[in-house]
């Protein structure tokens, strides 16, 4: 059986990752707490904003009201990567060679490892952050689309369109595939490969609520996603992706929304946070369910994984968080 290790922050929890095996919460408020030999405090913003983790590099980004965006190393330290005074900082993204980028306004920020900085003007306000695998480029979600940047390059922009407001933006592993949350109930999709300036639309509708929260599998086959009361699994193991083909549906239960969702970092098992506080597990071959924590306080806000796959660790809008150890 699983076992759980509850801890609890007072406020909303915005963030939950490890580094190594020690897992990090942020709060809205602004700390960092890790759970390291007991637990450690990091003071990071006057209101926190955003916290990921950096795919490309062991370390936590973060953005706050106060205009700064930092980055968190393993033993809990801190260093700031640029400021923007008077701004806020609510969406912030790691990329290859060490590059982290950021937005506020009409443009997006990309901080280079030398500390050069590149900035992308749009005609709209940047609301979602990307960096592609393989290559220095970066997608830019904004009102009618995404604009793709090669970040060393001068070659101008090229322009994704689709009515409406687009709000977070992902690439698929393997670069294939750009996707959007939206303003409106739906996902928005383009394949990118193909004729240049032709990329195939794919329309992922039928959400009763926002999608925020999304996480792909470790080989990139399956694209889920939040927003249902169950787990939304869209395929794209297929050249053009989910067109044409009905997602799968994980973890359903009647009336109670699916708010957070996470793959483990090998299997293709599901973690899925409700707005309860209960998690699943759901092993997406079979559909077969573990209930992995029972409902809590508020609603699953954030989860992670460790790298080894053996602990999941989880917080809520209520900050009632822990860490399962589903190998217990």
């Amino acid at each position: 059986m699983p076992t759980v290790a509850p801890f609890d922050i007072e406020g909303h929890v915005i963030g939950a990752h490890f580094l190594g095996d020690i897992p990090f919460f942020a709060t809205a408020a602004g700390e960092i707490r890790r759970l390291d030999n007991g637990e450690k405090v990091t003071e990071l913003h006057q209101g926190m904003l955003t916290c990921v983790r950096d795919p490309f590099h062991a370390s936590l980004l973060t953005g706050g009201e106060d205009g700064k965006v930092m980055r968190i190393l393993a033993d809990g330290s801190a260093v700031q990567v640029a400021e923007a005074p008077r701004k806020w900082i609510n969406v912030v993204a790691g990329g290859p060679q060490g590059a982290v980028a950021y937005a506020h306004g009409k443009a997006s920020h990309v901080v280079l490892r030398d500390g050069t900085t590149k900035v992308f003007p749009e005609e709209r306000t940047v609301e979602g952050l990307a960096f592609a695998s393989k290559g220095l480029r970066i997608a830019a979600a904004r009102y009618n689309g995404v604009s793709l940047h090669w970040v060393n390059t001068n070659a101008p922009a090229s322009d994704l369109e689709w009515k409406g407001a687009h709000t977070g933006v992902t690439f698929s592993p393997d670069g294939r595939f750009l996707v959007t949350t939206m303003q409106e109930n739906a996902l928005h999709g383009w394949k990118l490969e193909g004729k240049p300036g032709d990329p195939r639309h794919m329309r992922m509708t039928g959400y009763p609520a926002k999608v925020k929260s999304f996480s792909w599998s470790p080989k990139g086959k399956w694209l889920a996603t939040s927003g249902a009361p169950a787990a939304i699994v869209w395929p794209f193991s297929a050249k053009d992706g989910p067109m044409g083909k009905a997602p799968l549906e994980l973890g359903t239960r009647a009336n109670v929304l699916a708010t957070c969702v996470s793959f483990h970092p090998a299997e293709e098992v599901l973690a899925i946070g409700f707005i309860d506080g209960m998690v699943l597990g759901v092993r997406v071959g079979d559909g077969k369910e573990a209930l992995l924590r029972r409902p809590g306080k508020g609603a699953i806000t954030a989860m992670s994984w460790s790298s080894n796959g053996k602990l999941l660790a989880f917080g809520s809008e209520a900050g009632d968080c822990g860490v399962i150890d589903i190998a217990a």
